[in-house]
């Protein structure tokens, strides 16, 4: 066994080629586990308020804002991640004039892509609501916006978590996608240390492995706080 390869190597796989200006870390070519957290926070909350608007959209009750809604969305989830990277890193040379860095590009696809997920998920969850909540809530003299903003999504959020944290766990996994273009991100940073020593892809990829676990791990325990809080305040107010 080669546990020391991994021990020489670990900040790597926690920071890639980051180099730290100052007091605070202002980081150049950050790379390792800290990319591939940028990459999925980022990602989660670009793709959070994205897929919100188109899942609302979806549920308008103008046919062209529908038509809209439905097209994105249909078009995103039938195509693979991989596929979207790739039509935007290439494709955008061809519309903007200049290539983007691949960081920039794997993170605009990673949003657009998790977008098209949450929209369904927002979708369904307004939908699995009594309709009698939006009825009392026009008849108390709430416009359609004041309803759905007061009253609609905030009970159909909290039953959207679990789906919600299900969909963001899959994304963190799927930072590792970034390393086809070159990010240097955690996979990307277990490959390079395979090829060099040779002789401890084991430990490295268990290594690996175990990183992105506790990343997820986190991501459900704290939804699974998130929820039981929530529980208790919804029994509370009963």
């Amino acid at each position: 066994m080669h546990w020391d390869i991994v021990l020489d190597n670990f900040d790597y796989f926690l920071w890639g080629q980051a180099k730290f200006n100052g007091v605070f870390p202002f980081v150049h070519n950050l790379g390792g586990l800290a990319a591939a957290i940028i990459l999925a926070g980022v990602g989660i909350f670009g793709a959070f308020w994205i897929g919100l608007a188109a899942g609302l959209m979806r549920l308008s009750r103008r046919w062209w804002v529908k038509l809209t809604a439905v097209i994105y969305i249909e078009m995103i989830r039938g195509m693979p991640l991989l596929l979207l990277i790739f039509w935007f890193f290439f494709l955008a040379p061809v519309l903007i004039g200049r290539s983007l860095p691949a960081f920039s590009t794997t993170m605009v696809c990673f949003m657009i892509f998790t977008a098209a997920y949450v929209a369904e998920i927002v979708r369904a969850g307004v939908q699995a609501l009594p309709k009698g909540q939006m009825e009392a809530a026009r008849g108390s003299g709430l416009s359609h916006y004041q309803a759905m903003r007061y009253v609609i999504l905030p009970q159909s959020l909290r039953n959207m978590i679990p789906s919600f944290v299900n969909q963001f766990v899959s994304l963190t996994k799927d930072t590792s996608l970034a390393a086809i273009l070159g990010v240097n991100e955690l996979t990307r940073t277990g490959v390079q240390v395979d090829n060099r020593e040779m002789v401890a892809s084991f430990e490295v990829w268990i290594t690996i492995a175990a990183l992105y676990f506790m990343v997820c791990y986190m991501l459900t325990s704290y939804s699974r706080r998130l929820e039981a809080q929530l529980s208790r305040y919804q029994a509370r107010d009963r």
